[in-house]
């Protein structure tokens, strides 16, 4: 039996655990997955004693993906290029292995979804570590991306480490006024405190809506907004969550779950906790 845990602080709400339990039951894998409170102190001795003693992968959640990602030994470029780490594996001679598979993980779910057309225009709001994990992968994926920050120095800084992968800019409120998108995307944290970025409420009339944040039985604050702004099309982020456990499975187990089935069956029983 192969083990395997997520470390984060807080740790007691993630879905992890049963989204791999799952997969593990669809793909008759063997193994055990565990949540884990990780020390702020100790983070790093934790997760080494973790490896030696015999686990063959983590996740890594916040606060504690740029410190996973200091401590490994080598980087996937997705990984490099976020500067974050949510996925950790042991390689046969001992070695950290380092991947970020959030961005894989959002551009899995928008194509499940049908949201996923090439040269589509992508408004992406905020441009902290959520922002820098997903951008290598939209732009492979022939997105055509403008990036808005409250802290306009930190878009642009994020649009020119990447603009060599594809089509990305950074616009301020009034230029986003004049412009139209296909996709909203909101990678900010501000839901975490019932907060959202107001936006002109013409862009909600064509825009497909996408929170990569998610809440259990409601809508994201963000979301919520969107819809009293005339958004037809709304998303949150719970298929991004299992997108991106579905490619850390296929890294640890080198086989890739169907995630359909995984999130519906999550859907189904968030629901009854209600």
């Amino acid at each position: 039996m192969n083990h395997y845990a997520v470390w984060g602080n807080p740790i007691a709400q993630s879905k992890s655990p049963r989204i791999h339990q799952l997969f593990g039951e669809q793909t008759q894998k063997s193994i055990s997955y565990l949540a884990k409170l990780g020390d702020e102190q100790n983070f790093e001795q934790q997760l080494r004693q973790f490896f030696a003693e015999g686990a063959k992968g983590a996740n890594i959640t916040a606060p504690f993906k740029e410190r996973a990602f200091a401590l490994a030994d080598c980087h996937s470029e997705s990984c490099l290029l976020a500067e974050a780490c949510n996925t950790l594996k042991r390689l046969d001679d001992g070695r950290l292995y380092a991947d970020n598979t959030d961005g894989v993980g959002l551009v899995a779910d928008l194509a499940r979804s049908g949201w996923l057309e090439k040269g589509q225009k992508v408004l992406i709001l905020g441009a902290g570590g959520a922002t820098k994990g997903v951008l290598f992968p939209l732009l492979k994926a022939d997105q055509q991306i403008t990036l808005y920050n409250r802290t306009a120095e930190k878009a642009v800084s994020l649009a020119e480490k990447f603009a060599k992968f594809g089509k990305i800019q950074t616009a301020c409120l009034d230029e986003i006024a004049q412009s139209s998108f296909d996709l909203i995307i909101n990678a900010t944290s501000l839901g975490l405190q019932g907060r959202y970025v107001e936006l002109p409420p013409a862009l909600f009339k064509e825009a497909k809506v996408y929170d990569m944040q998610y809440a259990v039985g409601m809508a994201t604050p963000f979301l919520n907004y969107a819809r009293s702004q005339g958004a037809k099309f709304c998303q949150d982020g719970l298929g991004m969550l299992v997108g991106q456990a579905s490619f850390a499975f296929q890294l640890w187990e080198d086989v890739l779950p169907d995630m359909e089935s995984v999130l519906q069956q999550l859907k189904l029983e968030m629901e009854s906790a209600k």
